[in-house]
């Protein structure tokens, strides 16, 4: 049963498909924050295992929230790597060298992209698709990215 919300489905699928390429890259990012929190090595292994493994259960309830959304509107969200792996603009993870301060830089990054990403498009949502709710949902989600990607700065200063 399609969704009837006061949204064309047009639109609504529209939607569903840009937060399906977010997600894709949600799901990037976790897998690459799981990376760390089991493959970091070094003099400062413990604080950073723990802190990896924060930052991958916020990436992980991202995850399920975006899922949801896309629900709501009325769709299915893409659930398998390869789905993820084609909508994804983030790469992943190939390094040599297991240490703190490399990852947290790669992981910085990926989150400054999606933040970039999630800021060009925000408004997209509300004025040509008339979605306020998502407009409202993905400018929380850059607020949260904002604070993660600021955690993964403090360390390199």
């Amino acid at each position: 049963m399609q969704a009837n919300i006061g949204i064309e489905q047009k639109n609504l699928a529209a939607v569903s498909h840009s937060l399906g390429k977010i997600m894709a890259d949600e799901f990037l990012l976790y897998t690459k924050t799981r990376k760390a929190h089991w493959c970091v090595t070094g003099p400062d292994f413990h604080s950073k295992h723990i802190f990896f493994e924060s930052q991958y259960q916020q990436l992980e309830e991202i995850i399920d929230d975006l899922a949801e959304r896309i629900r709501t509107l009325g769709h299915f969200p893409p659930a398998t790597l390869k789905e993820f792996l084609a909508l994804t603009h983030l790469t992943e993870m190939t390094r040599e060298k297991n240490d703190g301060i490399g990852f947290i830089k790669d992981l910085l990054h990926d989150h400054e992209s999606i933040l970039i990403h999630l800021r060009e498009n925000i408004n997209h949502y509300g004025t040509a698709l008339h979605d306020a709710g998502t407009s409202d949902y993905i400018t929380g989600l850059m607020e949260t990215h904002e604070k993660m990607a600021w955690m993964l700065r403090a360390h390199l200063e």
